[in-house]
C-alpha cells in the first residue's frame, strides 16, 4: 500500500480535498493500483517554522 507524503504550507480544507484526490488519481494511473490502495498524508508547516537560505520564510515575506 503506497503512502504519499506532502509537506508544504498551510492550505484550506478544499485545497486539501482537491490535492488528495488529484494526487491519488494520478499515482493510481501511473502505478496501476486501485485508488483505494493509496494513503496521502499532508504535513503543514507554518512559515515561522521553515528557513530557506538562513532566513525564516515569515521574515522573507515581510520584506
Amino acid at each position: 500500500m503506497p503512502i504519499i507524503t506532502i509537506e508544504g504550507p498551510q492550505i484550506s480544507k478544499d485545497q486539501k480535498r482537491k490535492l488528495v484526490g488529484e494526487i491519488t488519481k494520478t499515482a493510481s494511473g501511473i502505478i496501476q493500483l486501485p485508488e483505494e490502495c493509496f494513503t496521502v498524508l499532508i504535513k503543514e508547516s507554518d512559515h515561522d517554522n521553515v528557513g530557506v537560505g538562513g532566513i525564516l520564510l515569515s521574515d522573507k515575506e515581510s520584506h
